[in-house]
């Protein structure tokens, strides 16, 4: 697959497909709509019932949305046990070309950056005592996770329209099941269709304010009772 390094607005850069012709990331940040959807509206909602995250990545990707999770272990101790899901992994020579050390300011985070993408494939690896990282060599098919397990669900599929087959009722029913009695899924879409099927596997489905470019993203929760 070829791809193509393109730089967002707010100075980070993302992945282009352009058989797909889709961005890994947003084009308006890729950082800042990390950051937004994933981090604020995932991570710190989950923190703030529980001190310990279990976290499931769909798309791991570039590796940005494990790396910007990760201080949040550093700085609270907080326990992260970080499985990411990812069939088609980047090679070292374009992870060296997103050039991620001009926005990971902080060189010990790079470090861990680094250590990240080295670490094997279907293993977990203990990067500090309070992260886990499982990097799982496997599509969203193929994987069989457990019941009730998971705190969050980092959804960083492509778009709908580029992998349909990602965002059905079945899909969500079996994240539903995976996801523990309050826990979240959470996503950049807002397209209705993808919201119909989200409801129809049994989540709440709560609009909240988009990162920069977009006016809504998703976030669904498995009701307690």
């Amino acid at each position: 697959m070829h791809l193509e390094i393109r730089q967002t607005k707010d100075g980070s850069n993302t992945l282009y497909v352009p058989e797909l012709n889709e961005h890994y990331h947003s084009v308006h940040g890729a950082m800042q709509e990390s950051q937004h959807v994933f981090i604020k509206h995932g991570l710190e909602h989950a923190l703030e019932q529980k001190p310990d995250v279990k976290i499931l990545e769909v798309g791991f990707g570039t590796g940005l949305n494990a790396i910007l999770t990760f201080p949040f272990a550093l700085a609270q101790k907080a326990f992260v046990q970080y499985d990411t899901l990812e069939k088609y992994p980047l090679t070292q020579d374009v992870v060296e070309q997103l050039h991620f050390e001009k926005f990971i300011l902080n060189p010990e985070l790079f470090d861990y950056y680094k250590q990240m993408h080295a670490a094997p494939w279907n293993e977990p690896v203990d990067l500090i005592p309070y992260f886990t990282l499982q990097k799982i060599h496997e599509t969203l098919e193929e994987f069989c996770p457990p019941d009730a397990y998971y705190d969050v669900v980092y959804f960083d599929a492509f778009a709908p329209e580029k992998q349909p087959e990602l965002w059905t009722e079945e899909v969500f029913a079996k994240l539903y099941r995976a996801v523990r009695p309050g826990g979240v899924l959470v996503t950049y879409c807002a397209k209705g269709s993808f919201k119909r099927a989200l409801k129809a596997a049994g989540f709440i489905v709560e609009a909240l304010p988009g990162p920069p470019g977009k006016r809504e993203m998703t976030r669904g929760i498995r009701p307690v009772a």
